[in-house]
């Protein structure tokens, strides 16, 4: 597997609430020093889970000369994820600050800043070399601005012959044409095509665009409803969470384990029934979170 996109850290404070401040009408967190966690995010969360399923996974990012850049890279390295990362000292690696507190998120903040084109330049010439060793490609994207070239990534993969999916962002999707698959959630459809009015319509709205985008298929991410797939048939799959805990990296788990079954030699239904079940998982996990190949496929399951 080679994932390409969009990689952040995810960091966790955990604190008590007690009282509401005198200067606003808000909660004071008490946080304990020692309570952060630190998770994998965006494009890196995608990779971890790719590797938790046993597939043989290869990162390439960018981030900054920080803090932040370093932390990522230490825990890429704990996890076992391999990533050859590009360092950009003009920019900040993408960074979530989430406050919990009796395991409710009260805050988020986000730091970001994108990287510079040379950097990007760069990423794309390792990506073209990393193309060989690949059976199935995964673009990440995030909007932070680590896919600049993503159309030029999609025209080399498919020459190449590899499947190319990609998890979009944004409302233009243009370049991502010649995708093998997307898996947009129901907001970044309706961005793109505008709100149906029911089922009809929105069959209608997602097979024009996968004409439009010369896709092998679409896979449309419904939260609590499940997935629908828009292909050479329409297939709809009732979400399997047992109990939601956190939808926080949801999607990077369905592309993720949707592209490790096809390149495994899994069908493609078949693959999305099975990234469904990985999507249930996770969604009971606290902030991202990996499926395991034995949750998956172990002894108990279905």
């Amino acid at each position: 597997m080679l994932v390409v996109g969009d990689v952040m850290l995810d960091r966790y404070w955990f604190g008590e609430v007690s009282r509401i401040s005198p200067e606003a009408p808000v909660p004071v967190v008490l946080v304990n020093e020692k309570s952060e966690e630190l998770k994998l995010g965006g494009a890196a969360n995608v990779a971890w889970n790719c590797k938790e399923l046993g597939a043989r996974t290869r990162l390439l990012s960018v981030v900054g000369t920080d803090e932040p850049g370093r932390a990522l890279e230490k825990l890429l390295k704990k996890m076992g994820v391999e990533a050859s990362l590009h360092h950009d000292r003009s920019l900040s690696t993408t960074q979530k600050l989430r406050v919990i507190s009796r395991r409710q998120q009260l805050l988020r903040i986000d730091f970001e800043r994108p990287p510079s084109r040379e950097v990007l330049a760069s990423k794309l010439a390792d990506f073209k070399r990393a193309l060989p060793e690949s059976d199935v490609i995964i673009l990440s994207d995030y909007g932070k601005g680590g896919l600049h070239h993503i159309a030029e990534m999609i025209r080399s993969a498919r020459r190449a012959g590899k499947r190319v999916l990609v998890d979009p962002k944004g409302d233009d999707y243009a370049r991502y044409k010649g995708a093998s698959i997307i898996t947009p959630n129901l907001a970044e459809l309706r961005e793109v095509v505008g709100t149906w009015k029911d089922e009809k319509d929105l069959k209608a709205r997602a097979e024009a665009l996968r004409d439009k985008l010369k896709l092998e298929a679409l896979l449309l991410t419904r939260g609590g409803d499940g997935m629908t797939l828009f292909g050479k048939k329409v297939m709809s799959i009732k979400a399997e969470a047992r109990e939601v805990f956190d939808v926080t990296g949801a999607g990077d788990t369905v592309i993720a384990t949707l592209a490790v079954m096809l390149a495994a030699g899994a069908a493609l239904e078949a693959g999305v029934r099975i990234a469904n079940r990985a999507a249930g998982i996770v969604v009971g996990k606290l902030g991202t979170a990996a499926a395991t190949h034995a949750e998956l496929f172990g002894k108990g399951s279905k």
